[in-house]
């Protein structure tokens, strides 16, 4: 609550008092609410009502201590508006992401079925809005109807196979006789974000005078992930909406994570890209997940009276052994223990260290690409969700038993990629062992994590499954287990240190490529390949008098060395304006400089990007890696 407070505070302010930026930008990891804060203002700002209960009733209920807050918040809700809620990646239907206008025919379709038209063809609904602004709409429709003996909803759907109908309806409305209206429709419609802020706009004005239309976008950041044109794209639509609407169409998003990490390598264009979007995109609500452990706590772990009472019990038995069984040593991080009694009694049946080494666990995986699709929020994966299915699955346990780290990986299994896995696939066909196999779903889950030292003492912490575990008894398991695992090769050791296998290349090119490098090192490089490898000569040969004459090297604008009465200049592909050779030239002109254009090659600015990302990532590791096998890769 805390959390979202501050957060909503910033937000009602900046909507209150618009100052030019209607983009919200609203991040945080699986299950830190991000998807739940979107709904719950897109409910409030329009003051949703249900059974004479209003959203702003229930808020203002919640809110007694804070005044600025409470005022902000009444007069925000005064502002007659209508929400627009909508997950991005399921209203997409087919439209290829690859298309140039994918988001923003997302937007035109959830806006038209906003005002009631058909949304799946664009066209249609442009028939449907032109007949209704000339107020012939209805007039249409009970025609086409009485023609048909079918509702219009129904005629739509198929309007090739009931164009004859359509155009004699429409015919009788207008009072002229027109034929194939709606392939007519069809073939002249295009897609235009001017075209769509004006509609909006004009939808605003027919509302009053300080009437708001708000779209609220779930999951945009994994529909925008590394696709410099969809974001391109989003800018652009927030601008138009601020610029045709002033203010009164925002724009609020919710993605995994900040922007930076969502739009991911961006070079010199996409910097110039990524700018404007962080400007139109000004109000940040970034939510932690250091809140799903209390929200875990009490949406699913809440006891009732009698679980009290025997946690108590069981607290004041067991206080003293907890330093023992969950304390974690050999040079790993320290995770949290339990607290006192209320915070035991909140977590049981779980120990506090699984909140937070899970949520570190999937978040690395997340980053090594295990998931299907990288910014892809599953409900699977949501801490919330899995937490509720480790508890099901151990109902019927005794008080005083626990729930072991292993059993997270139930919850995340449907949404990991096969590869990655194949090792507990096969493990669970080929072995006999069910807590060998325990044991590797446990190593699985902690083996990107680099701050957890998965040694014999640490391993037992996480497979202790009750209070009176037999400690020695325990250990000989693990050591038993561990030695099976690694005779049939599904782990490996590194001295005291045990490790889940996987295909260590794909992992290697995974860190490479999460590997962050300035994009003045890539430019350089380029500079280096230009002016060292190609164009070798210091100075240029003039053939009518033998002379040689010094050059300026340039490269996008910059000057590498001396300056020199005459230059080279080239223009990169990471040169903003690399495709308007007629502006690079009105720029160039009336300086002695020969101007060298190269082509726009994305390939070029990739390779040029991995290779700084390559070199890096080899410089910091192959000192510090302790395997043989990752040492090879990186030679």
């Amino acid at each position: 609550t805390n959390e979202v407070e501050k957060r909503l505070e910033a937000f009602l302010d900046a909507y209150n008092n618009y100052a030019g930026a209607n983009g919200v930008w609203i991040s945080g990891f699986f299950g830190s609410g991000k998807s739940h804060l979107l709904k719950m203002l897109a409910l409030l700002l329009e003051n949703w009502e249900v059974e004479d209960i209003t959203a702003r009733g229930i808020f203002l209920e919640k809110i007694k201590e804070n005044e600025i807050l409470r005022s902000d918040l009444k007069k925000a809700v005064a502002i007659p508006s209508e929400s627009i809620l909508f997950n991005i990646d399921q209203k997409a239907d087919v439209i290829s992401k690859q298309e140039m206008d994918a988001l923003l025919a997302v937007f035109i379709k959830v806006f038209d079925e906003h005002c009631g038209y058909y949304g799946k063809l664009p066209f249609v609904a442009q028939f449907e809005r032109d007949l209704d602004q000339d107020g012939l709409l209805q007039d249409f429709i009970s025609e086409v109807e009485a023609k048909t003996g079918k509702d219009w909803p129904w005629i739509r759907r198929r309007e090739k196979r009931m164009a004859k109908a359509i155009d004699e309806a429409y015919s009788q409305v207008v009072g002229e006789q027109i034929q194939g209206i709606i392939d007519k429709y069809r073939n002249d419609y295009r897609l235009s974000i001017e075209d769509f802020a004006e509609q909006v706009n004009a939808y605003i004005l027919r509302k009053g005078d300080d009437f708001r239309l708000n779209f609220f976008v779930d999951e945009v950041g994994q529909y925008i992930a590394g696709n410099t044109k969809l974001m391109t794209n989003l800018q652009t639509v927030a601008e138009s909406l601020a610029t045709k609407c002033k203010g009164r169409s925002w724009v609020i998003v919710t993605a995994q994570e900040d922007m930076s990490s969502v739009i991911g390598e961006t070079g010199h264009q996409q910097g110039n890209d990524f700018s404007k979007i962080q400007a139109r995109f000004k109000n940040r609500m970034k939510l932690t997940s250091q809140n799903v452990a209390e929200v875990i706590q009490k949406r699913l772990l809440l006891k009732n009276e009698k679980g009290v009472g025997q946690l108590s019990e069981l607290y004041h038995a067991q206080v003293n052994n907890f330093r023992t069984l969950f304390g974690f040593g050999d040079g790993s991080a320290t995770y949290k223990n339990y607290r006192d009694k209320d915070h035991f009694i909140h977590s049981y049946p779980f120990v506090p260290y699984q909140f937070d080494l899970f949520q570190s666990a999937i978040q690395n995986l997340s980053l090594h690409n295990a998931f299907e699709g990288k910014h892809s929020s599953v409900g699977e994966r949501s801490m919330l969700g899995v937490f509720q299915q480790v508890a099901i699955k151990i109902a019927d346990h005794e008080i005083g038993q626990l729930a072991t780290f292993d059993l997270m990986f139930e919850g995340i299994r449907t949404a990991l990629k096969s590869q990655i896995q194949s090792a507990v696939l096969q493990a669970e066909n080929n072995l006999d062992d069910a807590f060998a196999i325990q044991l590797l779903k446990a190593l699985f889950l902690i083996k990107y994590v680099p701050e957890f030292k998965a040694t014999v003492r640490n391993l037992c912490v996480l497979m202790t499954d009750s209070f009176d575990q037999d400690l020695p008894r325990l250990r000989d398991r693990v050591e038993e287990a561990l030695n099976l695992l690694e005779q049939q090769t599904y782990i490996q050791r590194t001295s005291v240190i045990y490790e889940y296998l996987t295909d260590e290349e794909k992992d290697v090119e995974e860190e490479i490529k999460n590997t962050e490098v300035e994009t003045a090192d890539v430019a350089g490089e380029l500079e280096k390949i230009i002016f060292d490898r190609i164009l070798k000569n210091r100075k240029i040969r003039y053939d009518e008098n033998g002379q040689d004459y010094p050059f300026s090297r340039k490269l996008d604008d910059r000057l590498y060395g001396r300056e020199q009465e005459l230059a080279i200049h080239v223009i990169s592909p990471f040169h903003e304006q690399v495709e308007s050779v007629d502006i690079l030239r009105m720029h160039s002109m009336g300086r002695d400089e020969l101007l060298v254009i190269m082509p726009a090659e994305e390939r070029l600015i990739r390779d040029l990007g991995m290779y700084k990302k390559t070199e890096k990532y080899i410089r910091q590791n192959i000192s510090t890696t302790q395997q043989d096998a990752i040492r090879r890769i990186l030679s």
